[in-house]
């Protein structure tokens, strides 16, 4: 079944999409799918990982996704899996809400798999990477606020923080002023002129990565609010997930996995106390950890799928305990960009 908000151009609907997915025999291996098993693949893309738990085992999948247009091309999959298979078009931060309409309120295991598709990254209309001159959009949702608007009405000094704190650019500053600068002669409205504008502001070196890498990737967090639906996620993951049931999730740079570890370390481990304080009821851990280190993809898989190279993917294990109240993620987020948070 497939439940959407919208009715969109499926475009290439129908059969595979371009997308090699990510760590999968990993990923399977940690899930370990069973049959009448629920599983939740809250980043649901080409449908990759769902596909191989639903071909494991006789198990059902509930997929998350806020692209329309991939929900529209996950028809083709769906109907493969007669039944077995749900899709719905939404962030995966209201899943705690929507899981449980589609019978997923208790579950066997929980995958994330951050950051952007393949898909999304090849099509140069979406606006999501400089490879291909396009509209500046970067948006998954196709709604709220653009790239090109940030880039062309956020003051200097918001650009600034958000290149820095989401693109850990060293240089945010030069790349704020060049594009206040750039946006007084002529609006900027594609890819390539941005990029353009990057460039020219910071100097590299021969061998170093594009210029523009890293103010992409911070408009990109930015716009799609990345981190707070990974904060909003992670706490949904922990109310769904039955004892036993496992948590997975793949991250691709310092951010996301920083988010990621937190979370399952103060989930994982009694908070440190003095000898010297009173003794205070502490709750007990909702989820152990599976392995102490995250997991890297194999050499192999990186030859074939060059996206898989900084791939780190951590699993954690739900204990019978409670989930907690507390936010773990609170301070760390208060410290980035957000939607809410920065003047235009």
């Amino acid at each position: 079944m497939i439940a959407g908000r919208s009715s969109p151009e499926t475009g290439a609907a129908g059969g595979p999409a371009r997308h090699l997915p990510v760590m999968l025999r990993e990923v399977v291996s940690s899930l370990k799918p069973k049959d009448g098993g629920k599983y939740i693949d809250a980043t649901f893309g080409a449908g990759g990982h769902s596909r191989a738990l639903l071909a494991e085992a006789n198990c059902h999948v509930l997929g998350f996704d806020r692209d329309p247009r991939t929900v529209a091309q996950s028809a083709w999959l769906v109907s493969e899996y007669g039944g077995r298979l749900t899709v719905v078009e939404a962030n995966f931060s209201e899943m705690l809400e929507i899981a449980p309409r589609h019978g997923f309120d208790q579950v066997d295991g929980v995958l994330f798999d951050f950051g952007v598709s393949s898909m999304q990254l090849d099509e140069a209309a979406r606006g999501f990477s400089f490879r291909f001159d396009g509209p500046l959009d970067m948006r998954m949702s196709a709604r709220g606020v653009s790239a090109a608007e940030v880039v062309n009405e956020y003051d200097e000094r918001a650009l600034s923080r958000i290149i820095a704190a989401l693109g850990e650019e060293k240089k945010a500053k030069f790349v704020a002023r060049a594009i206040v600068d750039a946006r007084k002669e002529k609006e900027i409205s594609t890819t390539g002129e941005l990029a353009k504008i990057v460039r020219e502001a910071i100097h590299s070196k021969p061998g170093d990565i594009d210029p523009a890498t890293r103010t992409f990737q911070a408009l990109r967090i930015y716009v799609n609010d990345e981190l707070g639906e990974i904060g909003k996620g992670l706490l949904a993951a922990e109310r769904l997930l039955k004892a036993g049931g496992v948590l997975s999730a793949i991250s691709f740079h310092s951010l996301e996995d920083r988010l990621v570890k937190t979370f399952i370390t103060s989930r994982s481990q009694a908070p440190a106390v003095s000898r010297h304080a009173p003794e205070v009821k502490t709750a007990p851990p909702s989820f152990s950890a599976v392995q102490r280190k995250a997991l890297i993809a194999g050499e192999e898989e990186v030859k074939i799928n060059p996206r898989a190279r900084s791939a780190k993917l951590r699993v954690a294990e739900r204990t019978g305990a409670p989930a907690q109240h507390d936010d773990p993620l609170e301070a760390l987020l208060a410290k980035i960009p957000s939607l809410d948070g920065e003047a235009r």
